[in-house]
């Protein structure tokens, strides 16, 4: 038996919510859709003990605790899956308006690595996001240090993967970040990054899906990304040259 230790951590930049915005609903229902037998009827107390929703809907679309939406989750431990959100004040590139995060989880087996890129674009749609990806804990640590401070000042990436800027030199909203596993681009985002070239992207597009609204959640490699894993690795930096935007690498 395949045995996937690690947990897929997701995370969707998107405008701020706003008035009677209905995106928090979309997002857990688009959830429940792409993942076979989810139910996102539970939250957690203090004491991570499970509370039942009874009126999950009403509770989601009427918390706007931190200006995003509470965390709610399934009732499985052995099998999580988490999902919420909140405001950040900072920009996504310079001078920007704040966004709104959405953070989310799922256990890595075979049932989620498999539905994994229905519910990246269940969530980047719902929350009509700019950009985001869905990454191995492992591996997401590893490429945030692309970009993480050093106490000599810049970034110090593992591996010979590119160092990043910061995101108050990055020029627009649209421009993804960083890479991961599973890559959530809006419309916007693939414009601002020239995806897809029908010439350079014949292995990308082999593993993406475009999304209702003319985004594409675009697939790194057919596993759950290891850096561990040479291939792997090799995959992740081709990446990054394809797409020098990526980062604001492009940018003086």
């Amino acid at each position: 038996m395949s045995v996937f230790p690690d947990e897929l951590g997701i995370i969707v930049y998107a405008p701020t919510l706003g008035g009677d915005d209905k995106r928090p609903l979309a997002i857990v229902h688009g959830m429940e859709s792409a993942l076979r037998g989810l139910r996102l009827n539970w939250t957690y107390s203090e004491k991570e003990e499970f509370i039942a929703l009874p009126h999950r809907d009403e509770w989601v679309v009427a918390d706007r605790t931190d200006n995003g939406f509470p965390f709610i989750c399934n009732d499985d431990r052995s099998r999580p899956v988490t999902i919420t959100g909140w405001e950040n004040p900072n920009g996504l590139a310079a001078g920007g308006a704040p966004h709104l995060e959405v953070h989310g989880s799922l256990h890595l087996d075979a049932a989620t690595i498999s539905a994994a890129a229905g519910v990246v674009a269940a969530i980047g749609e719902g929350a009509r996001g700019f950009w985001g990806h869905a990454t191995p804990f492992n591996a997401a640590v590893e490429i945030a240090e692309q970009t993480a401070p050093t106490l000599a000042g810049p970034p110090s990436p593992p591996r010979g993967l590119p160092a990043l800027k910061l995101s108050r030199d990055i020029r627009s909203p649209e421009t993804p970040h960083r890479l991961g596993w599973l890559n959530y681009w809006s419309a916007a985002a693939a414009r601002a990054i020239g995806f897809p070239d029908l010439a350079r992207d014949t292995d990308l597009l082999s593993r993406a899906r475009r999304t209702e609204t003319g985004g594409w959640v675009v697939q790194l490699t057919e596993m759950p990304l290891d850096l561990d894993n040479p291939a792997h690795l090799d995959a992740l930096k081709r990446a990054y040259e394809r797409f020098p935007q990526i980062g604001g690498r492009d940018s003086p």
